[in-house]
């Protein structure tokens, strides 16, 4: 299958789809939870607290499993993607995420519990999609 039309369908996923669950593991067991995601192309970012258990692991294995899409109405399509979570420092970034949100648990993008991780997908899988169905691709 041609490289750009499953780039095209994967973006087109990833702008129609902000919820989805994001996986780490915690001793040695996967922990899962809902996450809201704001891509660029194809990297992911997500806000949570510096406080929270998942903070934690992240810091222990930055390696993460996400599903992403998958709406019952009228697109069951969802994305499968592995990566790698960074923790962003640079204040720039994390002021653009804040101002593009429509809600916050955070009262500013200066609140010191305030973490923004960055996901750099290794691969993203298209799933359940007629005309992509199980296509891989590999980052």
């Amino acid at each position: 299958m041609d490289k750009m039309k499953i780039l095209d369908r994967i973006k087109e996923i990833l702008d129609e789809s902000r919820v989805g669950v994001m996986s780490t593991v915690d001793d040695n067991q996967p922990n899962a939870r809902y996450m809201i995601f704001y891509n660029d192309d194809f990297t992911l970012y997500t806000k949570t607290s510096d406080e929270t258990p998942k903070f934690k692991e992240i810091e222990e294995n930055p390696r993460t499993h996400i599903m992403l899409g998958y709406h019952e109405d009228n697109n069951r399509a969802y994305l499968e993607i592995t990566g790698t979570i960074h923790v962003v420092e640079d204040q720039k970034t994390i002021d653009q995420l804040f101002k593009s949100q429509d809600k916050s648990y955070f009262d500013s993008s200066q609140d010191p519990d305030l973490a923004v991780l960055k996901i750099v997908p290794d691969r993203i899988k298209i799933m359940n999609d007629d005309d992509y169905s199980t296509t891989e691709l590999k980052l």
